[in-house]
């Protein structure tokens, strides 16, 4: 059964919004583990517009008891002060992303072009030092699993944001296909399959469905939304059973 990892980001932008700490991101990081999540996951970007650098270590010192079977999932591009907070903390988990310091969200994965190979070949080196497993961030694409491996990865995050696109557009059939084709591909080769990117209760079942070997979704910004109307461990525990097939 895949794993839900619930992503912060969201519960710590509304807390940056005020100067009074609220929400208590390591309070709702509690919560979700009691509504049964397996995991949680930040990204702090530089700009620091929701996960905060400091975030990181105090979520980490609140899950030590906890893990690694509760698993911390840090997600960001590769660079010196990222790849600096991630071997400072040996997470169970990395997820690479392609995003530039300036980017509004992450909407692509990596090409692996010429330029790229040698940013993540050397950033997933350094995971496997710290004891970290090492995740790229792909697009819905077949050829990807194969040269993901190549670089020493343990697994891909595949980018379902086009898929929850074509999912609302009423076309989905393309776009789940191609997402279940790269999902296999990537077990073939002998990796870890996970999900990411506007995921909610009504497109992620067929997701799942069409993934049986699924090991994880990390979901934020449309689990968040869902908790606004039905408190945040009963939204979470929705997003478990989801998952749960």
């Amino acid at each position: 059964m895949a794993r839900l990892s619930v992503n912060l980001n969201k519960i710590a932008l509304l807390r940056n919004a005020r100067r009074t700490g609220v929400p208590d991101v390591l309070a709702f990081g509690r919560l979700a583990r009691q509504a049964g999540a397996e995991g949680l996951t930040v990204h702090p970007r530089p700009d620091e517009r929701h996960v905060r650098r400091t975030d990181v270590p105090a979520l980490a010192e609140m899950m030590r008891p906890w893990r690694p079977a509760f698993e911390f999932n840090i997600e960001g591009y590769p660079d010196a002060a990222f790849m600096a907070i991630v071997e400072s903390i040996r997470p169970e988990q990395c997820t690479l992303v392609p995003d530039a310091p300036d980017t509004f969200t992450s909407e692509e994965g990596w090409r692996l072009d010429e330029a790229q190979r040698p940013i993540v070949r050397d950033a997933i080196a350094r995971l496997k030092a710290c004891g970290t497993r090492g995740i790229v961030f792909v697009d819905p694409d077949p050829s990807m699993p194969e040269r993901v491996a190549a670089l020493g990865a343990d697994g891909i995050e595949i980018y379902t944001g086009s898929y929850a696109q074509a999912f609302t557009s009423g076309d989905r059939d393309t776009m789940l296909r191609r997402c279940a084709e790269t999902a296999a591909e990537a077990k073939r080769v002998g990796l870890l399959v996970n999900v990411g990117h506007d995921l909610n209760l009504d497109n992620l079942p067929p997701l799942v469905a069409a993934m049986p070997d699924l090991h994880e979704a990390s979901i934020g910004h449309e689990l968040t939304v869902d908790a606004l109307v039905m408190g945040w461990e009963p939204a979470v525990a929705a997003y478990v059973a989801a998952l749960r097939g």
